[in-house]
């Protein structure tokens, strides 16, 4: 219980510096959002209600789940509303008498037609429905892991490392057969191991479809590996918490383009990992990669990289748009993902999970390009 009164705690303090007395989350079927369980432990599909008097309440779809797994001062069945969000927050807040005038923040992800419904239901109260509000400051907080996080990633990519020794294995042993085969393998495995499964579904291209950067559909019965490159990006969930890694397979005899692509991917790799220092902009590491590729007249269609935690893709932002402000700081967990995709050459990427440390920086996971 204590990490999630802490981190409701943090969040209360920014509540009363913003003058924000109510604070909703909803975590719902077209709204997810993981936040809830960060602050609660509730997995999914609830209401949570944070007050500015340090009270949390959760109405959660699910009492009984509730019960046994969510950490907060009070549970109210979503029943009880006639399963309507609106109503659902319009109850509690008269239940627990918010004083008129106050300000309630809902979800800046909530439709326009549903933050009139809020308004017209809490006449008397001043609702808020913005960017640069709660949800940044939820962010904000999200990248920067606390000590339980950061074991359940570590623990997820503990996992994820095992993972790849075993699909090396079954690789070079001939086991592995189509795309689907490594996608099942990793499934079961994570399983297997006391995860939750994968973190997303996994994406297997096979040579002939290695060119996207996320192919689709994301497996297929085609050939894996096949002659030439293919790409394996896979994560996997313990507690909440993913993983996020991409191999590069390079099967039989290359052709000098391929070789080319390769090393010129593994060298951006490894200048942009000396720049994961704290203190240092994300978006330079993201430049350096560019300018890496665009001496060699080549250019990388996608982030250098991202945060990971409750969500495969959360802050902060490695990217080099002028508009990113992220800096590494220590607790953050992020992936080094730098992927080159040619039509007839094939793709290749190498994607880990790093973690920004006080004086640098530790590699969390092992992906690789795998030679057969």
């Amino acid at each position: 219980m204590e990490q999630y009164q802490k981190r409701r705690a943090e969040l209360y303090t920014w509540m009363a510096r913003n003058s924000v007395a109510v604070v909703v989350l909803e975590d719902t079927e077209g709204r997810r959002d993981p936040a809830i369980r960060y602050f609660s432990g509730h997995p999914a599909d609830a209401i949570l209600i944070m007050t500015i008097t340090g009270h949390s309440v959760l109405c959660p779809w699910d009492e009984n789940l509730a019960q046994s797994v969510a950490y907060v001062d009070v549970i109210v069945p979503y029943t009880e509303f006639g399963r309507n969000p609106v109503t659902a927050v319009t109850g509690i807040t008269e239940r627990i008498s918010v004083p008129e005038h106050s300000r309630i923040e809902i979800p800046d992800r909530t439709p326009y037609p549903m933050f009139l419904r809020y308004v017209e239901a809490l006449f008397g109260y001043d609702v808020l429905c913005r960017d640069n509000g709660v949800g940044t400051e939820i962010a904000r907080m999200r990248a920067h892991k606390d000590p339980d996080e950061l074991a359940r990633i570590e623990r997820a990519c503990a996992i994820t490392n095992e993972i790849i020794l075993t699909i090396e294995r079954q690789l070079k042993s001939g086991r592995i057969k189509t795309e689907s085969d490594v996608a099942f393998l990793i499934e079961r495995e994570s399983r297997a191991a006391g995860a939750e499964g994968t973190g997303f579904e996994t994406l297997a291209a096979g040579p002939a479809r290695s060119f996207g950067i996320h192919a689709f559909p994301p497996c297929t019965q085609a050939e894996f590996p096949g002659k030439g490159l293919s790409i394996l990006d896979f994560g996997i969930k313990f507690e909440g918490y993913t993983s996020d890694v991409t191999l590069t397979i390079a099967s039989g005899d290359l052709s000098p383009a391929q070789e080319k692509q390769i090393k010129l991917m593994e060298k951006a790799y490894a200048a942009a990992l000396e720049l994961y220092q704290p203190g240092k902009s994300t978006r330079e590491a993201s430049l350096k990669v560019d300018e890496i590729f665009h001496k060699a007249k080549r250019t990388m269609p996608h982030a250098l990289g991202h945060g990971i935690g409750l969500e495969a893709h959360e802050g902060p932002a490695i990217r080099n748009r002028e508009d990113n402000e992220w800096v590494f700081e220590p607790g953050m967990v992020v992936t080094l993902e730098p992927g080159l995709y040619h039509a007839s050459v094939g793709g290749c990427r190498l994607e880990n999970d790093v973690l920004i440390t006080e004086t640098g920086n530790r590699v969390l996971t092992r992906a690789k390009v795998i030679r057969i």
